[in-house]
């Protein structure tokens, strides 16, 4: 009865400490989330920025686009009036990042 008991207790808290730490460990949504907070400033909270006209609006697009754009600014292969923006903010970016971002930023709504 006591090695049930404590194979019970042991294996409570066990679960516990694994709930806890895949509660603590950041997701891709959450990581992508907090890499659109660079993007914001220009695109919009939203991803649908109205701010200033000429920034286009990134909700909604392509994973594979954006995971596309960003490494060419980020390599500098990608050129064109914001570029020297962009490519400052995605030099930030590892490869990890920038997929979690595209994953982030294809899940906002485009209306």
């Amino acid at each position: 009865m006591r090695n049930i008991a404590v194979f019970t207790a042991v294996t409570i808290a066990l679960l516990y400490a694994a709930g806890r730490a895949h509660a603590s460990s950041p997701t891709a949504h959450d990581v992508g989330r907090e890499k659109f907070v660079k993007c914001a400033s220009c695109h919009g909270a939203d991803g649908r920025s109205t701010v200033v006209p000429q920034y286009p609006k990134i909700a909604g697009q392509s994973a594979a686009y954006t995971i596309n754009a960003l490494k060419a600014y980020r390599e500098g292969r990608r050129l064109g009036t914001y570029a020297a923006m962009m490519s400052e903010v995605a030099r930030t970016l590892s490869d990890e990042d920038i997929v979690a971002l595209a994953a982030y930023v294809e899940s906002l709504e485009n209306r």
